[in-house]
């Protein structure tokens, strides 16, 4: 099928006038911010956040009055652009009718947000928990799960992320965790197939499978399957480095937590609603989970929304008996209204198909000559529009170019020189992720990967 984008044929970018009014009230925020707000993981005095007065398809403009591609699609998760008028307009409309209702009471937009998760969900996920984001969700999925065993333990991977919440942060398995980890929280961390850094000396994509089961077979064997409730993992890890998983391995997975009894939850909310290139990373392998959550691209992050999907035999569970969780604003009106307006919008402008071919044509490509070119670049890889750049000092060694779990000089120069040529990136350690939204113009993406390109030979001083 040929795939047509909607904006082909555009000039590139997207007109907006910063008026001096938007300038004026930008300072005043940033002020006022400066003086109020508490930000997540920052150091309070140093930090220097960016100011946006304006956004509108890929595109946002800060503070100045500067207009910046979004390459990182703010946390990965407008994954339709900004300010899609179509959920707009939904949001209004919504907002006209019911604002919000607590969540014993049924309301439209909640339920009709369901049914097409689960119409979209792969086998028996037919039921949705609604949250106000991706860290309760995992918080309840592992409720769930611990609920449905009568166990305790949880498996998680390393290199990876579920949220800032103590429980999702515990589950996380980067950095990000070590100053809020007081190991009470019944997390068992394994190692994950990541076959560029393999944990298991694997030299092929055979190997690294093969290893990568073998461990979580002796990590299950040696925790004990019956105190194990839960394996949580990403699909395709996300801020972690977009390390997709090595042929066989979820399918290994879904094997070995069946067989023991474990409920395996599928962690999708970075990789789900199209980022790869499918509905849910999953969708790839054809793995279906027993508890699926969600947030980020349900409804582009246009107002927060999480859930899970919940598979008949968990949900079994709960039928005759209460499940002791719940939040004020599950399955929130406005929110619900967004997602049914963002699921509606990608499939009637074939987003989610558009994705895999940005990838397939474009982004892969593109990304795969530049490191023919720069000896920065260490490893390519990605999907749909889920890409991440190793950078590196030395292709042999493997020495990043910023260390694991913090930053460097060499790589806030790459993304100095990105903002200048106007992209705003999405950085982690050592690698630079390519992330547009789904529905970015080809003119657009083909502009952010030659900001990239020329940001790169800043990096290639450094590599030998």
């Amino acid at each position: 099928m040929t795939v047509i984008n909607a904006n082909e044929g555009l000039e590139r970018g997207v007109e907006h006038t910063i008026t001096p009014e938007q300038l004026s009230a930008g300072r005043r925020a940033h002020d006022l911010d400066r003086a109020h707000v508490f930000h997540s993981w920052q150091a309070q005095g140093p930090f220097e956040p960016m100011t946006v007065l304006a956004a509108e398809g890929p595109y946002i403009w800060d503070g100045e009055g500067r207009k910046l591609l979004d390459m990182s699609s703010q946390l990965v998760n407008t994954n339709i652009g900004h300010q899609h008028p179509t959920v707009v307009a939904a949001i209004q409309e919504q907002a006209a009718k019911l604002c919000t209702i607590a969540p014993q009471h049924v309301n439209e937009a909640r339920s009709e947000a369901a049914r097409l998760i689960a119409e979209l969900t792969p086998g028996d996920l037919d039921h949705v928990f609604f949250t106000n984001g991706g860290a309760d969700a995992n918080e309840h999925a592992i409720r769930m799960a611990r609920l449905h065993t009568g166990r305790t333990k949880v498996l998680s991977a390393y290199r990876s992320y579920h949220g800032g919440t103590q429980l999702a942060v515990n589950a996380t398995g980067d950095p990000r965790r070590f100053a809020n980890d007081y190991s009470a929280e019944g997390i068992v961390h394994f190692m994950p197939a990541y076959q560029y850094r393999s944990y298991f000396g694997a030299t092929t994509e055979a190997e690294e499978t093969a290893r990568a089961l073998q461990h979580l077979e002796d990590m299950i064997t040696l925790e004990g399957p019956n105190n194990i409730a839960a394996l949580i993992l990403e699909s395709v890890p996300g801020t972690a480095g977009i390390y997709g998983p090595p042929a066989g391995y979820l399918e290994g997975v879904r094997e070995l937590t069946a067989r023991h009894g474990i409920v395996f939850i599928a962690d999708e909310v970075m990789a789900g609603f199209g980022r790869t290139g499918r509905w849910f990373a999953l969708d790839h392998w054809g793995v279906t989970p027993d508890l699926l959550t969600f947030a980020k691209g349900v409804n582009s992050g246009y107002v927060p929304l999480g859930g899970v999907a919940v598979s008949e035999d968990i949900f079994d569970t709960f039928r005759d008996r209460v499940y002791p969780g719940g939040l004020t604003y599950s399955g929130h009106p406005l929110a619900c209204a967004a997602a049914v307006a963002t699921i509606t919008a990608m499939r009637d402008e074939d987003m989610i198909a558009n994705a895999d071919r940005l990838g397939e044509d474009i982004i892969g490509p593109a990304l795969q000559e530049m490191a023919q070119r720069h000896p920065s670049i260490g490893d390519v890889r990605g999907m749909g529009c889920f890409w991440a750049i190793e950078l590196v000092k030395n292709r042999t060694t493997r020495e990043p170019l910023a260390a694991y779990g913090g930053s460097s000089p060499e790589m806030n120069r790459v993304i100095a020189a990105m903002k200048s040529g106007g992209v705003l990136p999405f950085a982690n350690f050592n690698r630079i992720h390519v992330v547009p939204p789904l529905n970015t113009p080809d003119a657009d993406v083909r502009f952010g990967l030659e900001v990239l390109d020329e940001a790169l030979n800043i990096a290639d001083e450094y590599a030998v």
